[in-house]
């Protein structure tokens, strides 16, 4: 067994130890060796990421992360990280995902000023629901006592946070139109193939029959029917709708986004 295959082997065994303290946690979001992975675990050694406070409360942490942290330190840090990676097997790109990006959007444009940038966007009151449920599920971990209303009101605020934020820098043309892709959570949803040929083509990358039998394969291979639904409503958070819908009224108009069933 070579030496990518033992630390292949070392991470998965490291990661079933998530599944047998909160075994559900795989549907809500899946993880393995091969499997992409957020950028919070990068930042995560700086400690500046979203990580700790989504497994654990700490709202005086959330407040200074979301709002006086510099984070062009972390940006560059997280620049090394990934020349690290790659010192002995260079690529052409790095294909990197994050929400916490939405808080620093600023650092991340000034680290990276040629990257290329995809958003996709969802009935915010949706996410709410969802990331409340990921959450009081991380923090069950850690902690004997876990309110998923108290954690779907500090995090509607966080997520509107970083919404205006996304907002802002479009108005004042932070970021160049031509670098950018918005991408509906529906649309990804119900054609997923066609979705990601039309990045693929804005960016001028080669959409090959290989790369599409490829991502096939994978998804077949990691459906939802292997491993289960994430449920969760919206009702459970106990936030009006109304009163989250006027939080979110600005993301919504400025990207035209559809309103989904709560429940």
């Amino acid at each position: 067994m070579n030496a990518d295959r033992v630390l292949r082997a070392e991470l998965d065994a490291q990661l079933a130890g998530t599944d047998r303290l909160i075994p559900e946690f795989k549907k809500m979001h899946p993880m393995g060796a091969r499997l992409p992975q957020e950028c919070v675990a990068i930042t995560a050694h700086e400690f500046s990421s979203m990580i700790h406070h989504t497994t654990y409360r700490i709202p005086s942490y959330a407040a200074w992360l979301h709002g006086e942290a510099d984070l062009g330190p972390v940006y560059a840090a997280h620049r090394r990280f990934l020349q690290l990676l790659q010192w002995r097997w260079p690529a052409p790109r790095w294909v990197l995902k994050s929400p916490g990006h939405l808080w620093a959007i600023d650092a991340l444009l000034k680290e990276y000023p040629d990257a290329r940038l995809v958003q996709t966007h969802r009935d915010p009151l949706r996410v709410v629901a969802s990331l409340s449920s990921l959450v009081e599920m991380l923090r069950s971990m850690t902690s004997s006592r876990v309110d998923r209303q108290e954690i779907a009101r500090e995090w509607m605020e966080h997520i509107a946070v970083a919404l205006d934020r996304s907002v802002d820098a479009r108005e004042r043309g932070a970021i160049d139109a031509s670098r950018v892709v918005d991408l509906s959570f529906r649309e990804l949803m119900r054609e997923p193939f066609g979705a990601i040929r039309r990045l693929y083509e804005r960016f001028d990358m080669e959409y090959t029959d290989a790369v599409d039998a490829r991502m096939r394969r994978f998804l077949a291979e990691n459906s939802i029917e292997k491993r289960g639904a994430h449920l969760y409503r919206f009702a459970d958070t106990g936030i009006d709708p109304d009163e989250a819908r006027a939080r979110f009224r600005r993301y919504v108009e400025y990207f035209d986004v559809a309103e989904e069933p709560l429940d």
